[in-house]
């Protein structure tokens, strides 16, 4: 946490030096199609490596928040001069909400709901389905193996376990391939836990499989590291977790 506070305290400060407090006397700023259009060229020739998803106002007046392709969001004053990379924080309830991550789960949520059960290895609830949870995984990752364990738990609860790849190590490793061939498997379950138990797989790699897809997609929506769970609301738990941590995150009763 007192690495965070002292992240707000430096966005304070560059926000200070841009004027914000003068801005905050003319009201809420405007977002024309010369402002977008202005915004968008100069962070685009800023950061070229990675293109502008679109612009919208900020979480207060003067600022601007830029979306990047598979980046974060960043916020810029109106003339495109100077522009914050970091966690941007609102103080509401006595409590730090994460600005960034708030406009992320907004634009996660949708896309979540689009992706098909049959692209994902998926553990079905028993009984009723309660709820699902959507989880990047690598099986060379010993917290991914742990929450593995948690899976039997969740699915008695009534929750559905969505697995997606994100080989940590990139797509031309042995990680990739590992992912590869649970995918390409007639038993996507089974194969997934056994190579979770450390089991050495030696099926073949198709050559459709989904892996970089999902490995591309993940990292779009802020996956960083394994496991990253998400749930349905764009939310992201990074990290392991215990079924009951899971099950009170859902609002369910365990």
């Amino acid at each position: 946490m007192l690495k965070k506070v002292k992240g707000v305290i430096a966005v304070v400060s560059v926000l200070a030096s841009m004027g914000v407090s003068a801005q905050l006397a003319t009201g809420i700023a405007k977002l024309s199609p010369e402002i977008e259009a202005r915004l968008t060229a100069k962070i685009s020739a800023a950061v070229p490596h990675m293109a502008v998803e679109g612009v919208t106002l900020g979480p207060f007046p003067g600022i601007y928040a830029v979306k990047l392709a598979n980046g974060p969001v960043v916020y810029t004053d109106v003339a495109g001069d100077l522009f914050i990379a970091g966690d941007l924080y609102r103080i509401q309830g006595g409590r730090l909400i994460d600005v960034g991550e708030l406009e992320m789960q907004k634009d996660r949520k949708p896309k979540l709901a689009a992706l098909d059960n049959k692209d994902m290895i998926v553990y079905p609830a028993k009984g009723k389905t309660r709820g699902a949870i959507y989880v990047f995984t690598d099986v060379d990752c010993g917290f991914c193996r742990k929450l593995h364990q948690e899976v039997p738990a969740l699915n008695a609860a009534g929750v559905e376990v969505r697995y997606l790849a994100y080989p940590r190590a990139g797509l031309r490793s042995e990680s990739y391939n590992k992912l590869a061939r649970a995918w390409c498997s007639d038993d996507q379950q089974g194969t997934l836990t056994r190579l979770k138990s450390g089991l050495d797989i030696q099926s073949a790699v198709c050559p459709q499989n989904p892996i970089a897809k999902q490995y591309e997609f993940g990292s779009s929506i802020g996956v960083r590291g394994t496991p990253a769970i998400f749930l349905e609301s764009g939310e992201l738990i990074s990290g392991y977790r215990t079924s009951d941590v899971l099950l009170e995150a859902l609002g369910l009763d365990s």
